[in-house]
């Protein structure tokens, strides 16, 4: 998956199935120790956090809707590295070059919004609510102001698309160079997005369905510059990139480097989350080479076809994969800290 590496914010992303899938989530929930993170860890330490949370989004999103991409892969490039514990967030120092300045990251947006959230809740509630928490209820509620039967109160009564669990506390370490091995890339292939799920504890069913989280955002010339140009000695372009499609991206992409040309996950709908990302594939039509990897596999193939008729089924189990990927390597207890500012350790 590779939402993480490329996808660029606008200025201001059946039984033998079952049988394949189960091992693999009972290791998420043995390994990570999810117990220790609950629904409404703050209902009593600071009753308002998840909804100073969705007012501070909620603003962001009014005046730029294109931040909903940016919050959701702060989360997910968070989690990534070290796991859940916000060390996407730390500054670097004279000593140390933080994740946020890795190659892979320059690309991140949407910091200010995270850093007003931490400063109302530290008013409310001083030293509480972690900032590895506040990128979680912050992505849940980006993606659930973007999905159109949840602002119109077709989905959950709470206005959300799934519940999120609390309780995580910050790390105390960032490194550039973790980021730059751990984080998925747009190139790759099946088998390399497979083993970096399976590294995190995450199964096929994890990466078919985080995947969908390229139904928002844009991407730039350099995250799919080598699909159109040499691909390999045999094809110029990448065989696995509709033709007609190919073309348009080629006169838009100039020039390998340019930063400046925005193309959108999904073409006229990268603001809305919903399930046409998996009929782009199905079309050879998805920006990423590792957006097609999905169809290489019985399995992540199945699944890609399967949200495509279901839009609903895509939206549970988003919210499950969601989780188990906010449960990775998660910090808890008496663990890390609560920093006072999200850039920087107390």
């Amino acid at each position: 998956m590779a939402m993480w590496v490329s996808l660029l914010p606008p200025p201001r992303l059946l039984l033998p199935l079952l049988v394949l899938l189960l091992p693999v989530v009972a290791a998420v929930h043995g390994r990570y120790g999810h117990s220790k993170l609950t629904v409404g860890f703050y209902k009593h330490s600071c009753p308002d956090a998840e909804a100073i949370v969705r007012e501070v989004v909620a603003e962001a999103v009014e005046d730029d809707r294109t931040v909903t991409a940016p919050l959701l892969r702060l989360h997910f490039h968070d989690c990534f590295v070290r796991g859940c514990d916000a060390s996407v967030l730390l500054n670097s120092t004279k000593n140390n070059t933080a994740e946020k300045d890795a190659k892979p990251n320059h690309s991140l947006d949407a910091f200010d919004v995270i850093d007003a959230i931490k400063e109302k809740l530290e008013k409310k509630c001083p030293r509480t609510v972690s900032c590895a928490d506040i990128l979680a209820i912050a992505a849940r509620d980006a993606v659930s102001l973007a999905t159109k039967v949840v602002t119109k109160g077709e989905w959950r009564k709470d206005g959300n698309l799934y519940e999120v669990e609390t309780g995580r506390r910050d790390g105390r370490d960032s490194s550039a160079k973790e980021a730059a091995v751990h984080l998925p890339d747009s190139f790759d292939g099946i088998l390399k997005l497979i083993a970096r799920f399976k590294s995190k504890g995450l199964g096929l069913k994890d990466l078919a369905v985080l995947s969908g989280a390229h139904a928002l955002g844009n991407s730039h010339c350099p995250s799919m510059e080598k699909r159109l140009r040499n691909f390999t000695a045999q094809y110029d372009t990448d065989p696995t990139l509709d033709t007609a499609y190919a073309a348009t991206l080629k006169q838009q992409c100039t020039k390998p480097e340019d930063n400046e040309t925005e193309l959108a996950m999904v073409p006229g709908s990268s603001t809305t989350f919903d399930a046409t990302y998996y009929r782009l594939v199905t079309e050879k039509k998805g920006l990423f080479h590792s957006d097609e990897a999905l169809l290489s596999n019985g399995a992540t193939r199945m699944l890609v076809y399967g949200y495509m008729r279901s839009e609903k089924r895509f939206f549970s189990d988003f919210g499950v994969s969601m989780l188990n990927m906010g449960r990775v390597d998660v910090l808890t207890g008496r663990e890390g800290e609560i920093r006072r500012r999200c850039a920087l350790v107390n």
